[in-house]
């Protein structure tokens, strides 16, 4: 029974992407750079996480998110023919920061190795 909610995630992963690029005209996602970098659909198929990755920081990327969350609706009746479910989970956009923090961690190596001094940082 594991499988379902598995296979129904990764559907969605590549539909939202394909809605995302093709159909979505919301101005606010204009010339941001929005991927879906994962989908956790619970196990009774009744809500779906949808995690995105904005390349661009600070106001950008919450206006990103704001156009994504008010396109939920828009979304979910898009992909409800093209997966085929008797009901279609609700969709909730969050951010995934893994690629920058993955970036970040890159660099810090990058700089000791280099021989670089790194300063402590703030932990919150």
């Amino acid at each position: 029974m594991r499988i379902r909610p598995e296979r129904v995630a990764q559907l969605m992963r590549r539909e939202i992407a394909s809605i995302l690029e093709r159909d979505l005209r919301d101005p606010r996602l204009q010339d941001r750079w929005v991927s879906v970098t994962d989908v956790e659909v619970t196990q009774d198929l009744s809500m779906a996480r949808v995690y995105v990755s904005v390349l661009e920081g600070g106001p950008s990327r919450e206006q990103a998110l704001e156009a994504l969350q008010s396109a939920a609706g828009y979304v979910r009746h898009a992909l409800a023919p093209r997966l085929g479910l008797r009901e279609m989970p609700e969709i909730r956009f969050l951010l995934d920061t893994s690629i920058e923090r993955g970036a970040r961690v890159e660099d810090l190596l990058r700089r000791i190795a280099r021989g670089e001094v790194i300063p402590d940082e703030d932990p919150s």
